[in-house]
C-alpha cells in the first residue's frame, strides 16, 4: 500500500521563489530526555530535518526543525538549511533594497532575467545617489567622478552593465548559471561600499563616543 504524501504548510521556495505547501520526501529525527534539575519531571526536545520537495520547480530543500514539547509546533525554531538564503546588504534604502530583493526572486531561475534586473538595481542606486547622465554608463562614471564610488568600483559596475546588456538581448547571446555569482558578487560590492559600509563605521562611531564617557 502507498503511503499517503505529507506536505508541509506553505513556505516559500528559496529555489524560484513560488509559495506553496512542500512535499515531505525524507525525513530524520533526533530526540532527547532531559531533565533541569533532580527534582524536576523530564522533557523531551529535540531536531527534526526534513528532505521538502517544491511543487514549481521540483528542486529540493532542507529545513531544520528544533521542536520542545513545552512549546506549540508554531514556535519552533525552523530555518532552511540548503538552499541557503540571500541576505540583503545592511543600509540599504527601501527601493534600493526592494529592486535587489525582486532580482534575487529569479536568481536561481533564469541567469538573463537575474542580469536584467541587477541592472534596475544599478538604476536606483544611480537615482538614490543623484547620479547625473542620460544612459547607465554615463551615471555611473557621474559616480566615480563625484568620488562616491573608487574608479576601480566604477569598472566592475560597467561589467556589470555589460553582462546586464548580453541578458536582456538575445542577438548578443545568452548568459548561464556560471555568470549568476559573479553577477551577485559585483552588485554586492557596489552596495556594500556605498550602504553597508558607512553605516558600519557610523556605529562604530557611535560606540566610540560612549566609551570616551566610561
Amino acid at each position: 500500500m502507498t503511503e499517503t504524501a505529507k506536505f508541509t504548510s506553505p513556505i516559500i521556495c528559496s529555489h524560484c521563489g513560488n509559495k506553496a505547501p512542500m512535499e515531505i520526501v525524507g525525513t530524520y529525527q533526533r530526540d532527547k530526555t532531559q531533565r533541569d534539575w533532580e527534582t524536576d519531571p523530564e522533557w523531551e526536545a529535540g531536531t527534526n530535518w526534513e528532505m521538502l520537495l517544491c511543487p514549481n520547480c521540483s528542486n529540493i530543500l532542507l529545513r531544520r526543525i528544533d521542536w520542545h514539547e513545552f512549546y506549540e509546533p508554531n514556535e519552533w525554531p525552523t530555518e532552511i538549511l540548503y538552499p541557503s538564503s540571500d541576505a540583503l546588504p545592511a543600509g540599504l534604502p527601501h527601493e534600493v533594497a526592494q529592486a535587489y530583493q525582486n532580482a534575487l526572486k529569479v536568481k536561481r531561475v533564469d541567469s538573463n532575467a537575474f542580469a536584467v534586473l541587477l541592472g534596475r538595481v544599478l538604476d536606483k542606486v544611480c537615482l538614490d545617489r543623484g547620479a547625473s547622465g542620460g544612459s547607465l554608463s554615463e551615471r555611473l562614471t557621474s559616480l566615480a567622478t563625484k568620488g562616491e564610488i573608487p574608479i576601480r568600483l566604477a569598472e566592475m559596475a560597467h561589467q556589470l552593465r555589460h553582462l546586464r546588456n548580453i541578458g536582456a538581448h538575445a542577438d548578443l547571446g545568452n548568459l548561464t548559471p556560471a555568470e549568476v555569482p559573479i553577477l551577485d558578487d559585483l552588485c554586492k560590492a557596489i552596495l556594500e561600499y556605498l550602504y553597508t559600509a558607512p553605516q558600519l563605521i557610523e556605529q562604530v562611531d557611535k560606540r566610540l563616543q560612549k566609551l570616551k564617557w566610561v
